[in-house]
């Protein structure tokens, strides 16, 4: 299941949620995903994948979204912003590793 964390963007304030983990979201609905969150590049390549492999890309993808959709934004600038502990699974589940004073 996939765990919900808040992301702020530093310089525009901007608060979205992001999320971590298997993305059900990303299994029913596919290329959609990406494409609904702005992001109409990967969206474009996840439909050309899922075509090519005949939806296999989709169920594959399912386990990966939500880790590369926030690897994308923490690469951007976002930044966690939620309590410590959701804050430590998600860096966790991302392979980041947080600086002391975000702890």
């Amino acid at each position: 299941m996939a765990t919900r964390v808040t992301i702020k963007h530093p310089q525009s304030g901007l608060v979205q949620n992001g999320y971590v983990g298997f993305s059900w979201t990303y299994l029913f609905f596919g290329f959609w995903v990406p494409l609904i969150r702005g992001e109409l590049g990967v969206a474009a390549l996840h439909l050309l994948f899922t075509i090519f492999t005949f939806g296999l890309w989709q169920f594959v993808v399912s386990f990966l979204y939500n880790r590369q959709y926030m690897t994308r934004k923490l690469m951007k600038g976002w930044v966690l912003a939620d309590s410590a502990d959701r804050n430590n699974l998600a860096a966790a589940k991302i392979g980041l590793a947080l600086p002391a004073t975000a702890l």
